[in-house]
């Protein structure tokens, strides 16, 4: 079934020759009624830009162009799937600007009008360095209100993730310490082609006005890196790199130094961001 006049998203990638390729952590998603759910998923978008990484064939770009958002920028580093991404901005006149290029060295921002969101299909290579790169920034609010984001379903667990959790880790902590996040949808293999070796799930964050408690970004991100890279010693054998009085920080955060990464809330581990950070 088709939600625009365009071809079905086979027939497309057969017509430009686009196999999906390993290098490029691609897995098409060919359903076209899947792409459009996903952008109903990402909010009512007539008056947002909507940031889309990795488009490939175009199958989530038409979901949002057909669901109504005001404006897509597609971020394509596969040159193979210009000429097709073409097609799709010629049926949605002035609605789409596709930029060839890596996300990650590309500042959309010259691009984009505000308010905006970001939907995405992410490349299993860059997504966890996207999501972390977008929750990270020096300034909040961010530049975006919403994030959905398709990943392998393990990683979306560990978005959601809470203590006590083998999941929780690194990303649990910066989603939740500035977003609501949540799994909103849930994908088989077989939905995607060529099929991959694991489930995928779409997770929604959505951008809190303040963080849920003080800490500077980059020393949160250092601190959780550190514990969570040796999760099953105790906090003062794995975090003791940090600092020679580490067992004083712990305490000043209320975090006992005998507990390891995975018991400690997003408030705990901000409380000892702050005491590493006025050190």
């Amino acid at each position: 079934m088709s939600i625009d006049n365009l071809p079905p998203l086979k027939h497309v990638i057969d017509t430009h020759g686009l196999a999906a390729k390993k290098s490029l952590g691609q897995n098409f998603l060919l359903d076209l009624n899947l792409t459009a759910k996903i952008a109903r998923l990402s909010g009512r978008n007539e008056d947002h830009d909507v940031l889309e990484i990795g488009p490939g064939p175009g199958g989530l770009t038409r979901g949002l162009l057909s669901e109504g958002a005001r404006r897509v920028l597609a971020i394509e580093k596969d040159e193979r799937c210009l000429s097709a991404l073409a097609e799709i901005s010629d049926a949605y006149p002035d609605r789409l600007t596709v930029i060839s290029g890596d996300a990650l060295d590309i500042n959309p921002l010259d691009h984009l009008t505000s308010p905006i969101r970001v939907a995405a299909n992410l490349p299993y290579n860059i997504g966890t360095e996207l999501l972390v790169r977008w929750l990270t920034p020096t300034e909040w609010p961010p530049f975006w209100d919403s994030l959905t984001l398709m990943f392998q379903r393990e990683v979306a667990q560990r978005i959601t993730a809470e203590p006590g959790s083998k999941a929780y880790g690194r990303l649990a902590i910066l989603s939740q310490w500035r977003t609501d996040a949540k799994i909103v949808m849930n994908l088989p293999p077989e939905a995607f082609s060529p099929p991959p070796k694991v489930s995928s799930a779409v997770v929604h964050l959505t951008a809190l006005p303040e963080p849920r408690f003080p800490a500077d970004a980059a020393m949160l991100q250092h601190v959780t890196a550190t514990a969570f890279n040796q999760r099953r010693k105790m906090l003062r054998s794995s975090l003791k790199s940090l600092s020679p009085d580490i067992e004083d920080h712990l305490h000043a955060a209320g975090i006992k130094p005998t507990e390891r990464a995975e018991q400690i809330s997003v408030e705990g581990f901000c409380a000892l961001a702050r005491s590493l950070k006025n050190t």
